[in-house]
């Protein structure tokens, strides 16, 4: 029997399928007499997986990124964007990079424990630990689990500097912790927003909070002295390319000191989400996007390529960096956030002598 292709576009979802996990024997299929796919295209439950790891400081060794050490409570992600890199790392897991991804969450609660464990660890050297380099560390079932506070206790705790990327307002519940942690130089927010057009984060991020709650949420933690930057990201050209300005010029008057960008590329099993998604989303531009991208990709959709990957080259990658260089400089012009301070680490051992 052959399998029914749906061509429907499932609302409320970014994947629209289950990919193949290259790792896995066996393959998704929605094979139905009637040519329906309710097995996969349905609202189901959040599914949480417990994962006990040993350590929870993870190490990057690319080039590419400026903060080598990361710590992420979760894996998999409720917010659903469709272009998420992170989204392959669920493969690892025995899931699938497409709908499993954003339904089957793993989730650490032993992370505050373990980071204290690292930190007082013989030889332990503070450098600036990211949450969350992976996903995002506020995404909805951190209003539950309170695993991202229980992490920023630990830093406030230690005096340990961190670096924090989300696009939630859920942010905003721990503002007292961030406030304490900038009055002691040790924490930065980015805010990711790459869109001011709701109709397209409906679908490219469709379990996000509106370009207008992000917007509030700089405010908000600018008006509470905590530097907050602008991640424009990812730039996917046909998109939301052209609104580059204009999202900089927001950011810029709610209180951003910085912005950065990164142009999309789709790796792994995204290639796959991303070129079933656009067509179904946006059919009557899907090939110009995907033709876009593979602009600033050497012809391709994916890169791998070190000091390229992240900002493309090419025309079109120039003309993007362009756009994000006139609104930088008209709208932060002068763009940067103060530096993060590592000499206040206090671990236990340290505490204790001060007693004497």
């Amino acid at each position: 029997m052959d399998t029914i292709q749906n061509t429907t576009y499932f609302k409320g979802r970014g994947a629209q399928i289950n990919t193949h996990n290259k790792f896995a024997a066996n393959r998704y299929v929605a094979e139905h007499m009637e040519g329906l796919d309710e097995e996969f295209l349905e609202h189901s439950d959040t599914q949480l997986i417990e994962e006990h790891p040993k350590k929870i400081i993870s190490v990057s060794d690319s080039p590419d990124l400026h903060m080598a050490y990361s710590v992420n409570p979760y894996q998999g992600c409720e917010h659903g964007c469709i272009y998420c890199y992170a989204r392959n790392a669920h493969e690892y897991w025995g899931y699938s990079a497409g709908l499993d991804f954003e339904r089957k969450i793993i989730v650490k609660r032993n992370a505050a424990a373990l980071l204290e464990k690292q930190f007082n660890a013989k030889g332990y050297k503070p450098s600036v630990i990211m949450l969350s380099g992976n996903t995002d560390c506020y995404q909805p079932v951190e209003r539950k689990l309170k695993i991202t506070r229980s992490i920023l206790e630990v830093m406030l705790d230690y005096r340990h500097p961190v670096s924090i990327i989300s696009k939630n307002s859920l942010v905003l519940r721990d503002i007292d912790l961030l406030a304490e942690l900038a009055r002691l130089q040790l924490v930065q927010v980015a805010v990711t927003l790459n869109s001011l057009d709701e109709e397209l984060r409906m679908k490219m991020e469709p379990r996000t909070v509106t370009a207008k709650g992000r917007l509030t949420v700089m405010r908000k933690l600018s008006d509470a002295g905590i530097p907050v930057m602008l991640m424009c990201a990812p730039i996917v050209p046909g998109l939301n390319s052209n609104e580059m300005p204009a999202v900089i010029e927001a950011a810029a008057a709610h209180g951003a000191r910085a912005a950065s960008y990164t142009i999309v590329r789709l790796n792994g099993a995204i290639g796959e989400l991303f070129v079933d998604w656009v067509h179904k989303a946006y059919p009557e531009r899907a090939e110009k996007v995907l033709h876009g991208i593979a602009a600033c990709h050497g012809g391709k959709l994916n890169d791998s390529r070190w000091g390229i990957r992240m900002r493309g080259e090419g025309k079109e990658a120039d003309s993007i960096n362009q756009l994000f260089r006139l609104g930088l400089s008209r709208y932060m012009p002068d763009a940067g956030l103060p530096p993060l301070r590592l000499d206040l680490f206090t671990p236990r051992t340290g505490r204790q002598l001060e007693l004497f």
